[in-house]
């Protein structure tokens, strides 16, 4: 069976005691590297955002392509062609001109 600790169960918690030469050295350093743990993770959130927004325009870019792409897919539709035997006439200067009635061999 495990004893259980009497300090913990008391809420004492004990402490290094910090009172040497190198405390002032150790405190500096201590404050030196949280320093650098922000800077870099500062320049780490900078990176990423410019990541997110490059790939933000490039998604955009292929979203406006598609969409154009399908406007002009949609309006450049085959003409369906006429059923055999129907000729497409015009009127040119007041006179009737038709077209598709030559037989399709010459």
């Amino acid at each position: 069976m495990l004893q259980p600790d009497p300090i913990a169960l008391s809420g004492r918690v004990r402490r290094r005691r910090s009172d040497g030469l190198f405390a002032p050295v150790i405190w500096l350093v201590s404050t030196l590297a949280a320093v650098a743990a922000m800077a870099l993770g500062a320049v780490l959130a900078v990176f990423t955002a410019a990541a997110v927004a490059v790939i933000a325009l490039f998604a955009g870019m292929v979203v406006f392509l598609a969409g154009f792409v399908m406007r002009a897919r949609r309006n450049l539709a085959p003409v369906r062609a006429a059923p055999e035997g129907v000729i497409e006439a015009r009127k040119v200067d007041g006179t009737w001109v038709a077209y598709g009635w030559e037989p399709r061999g010459r």
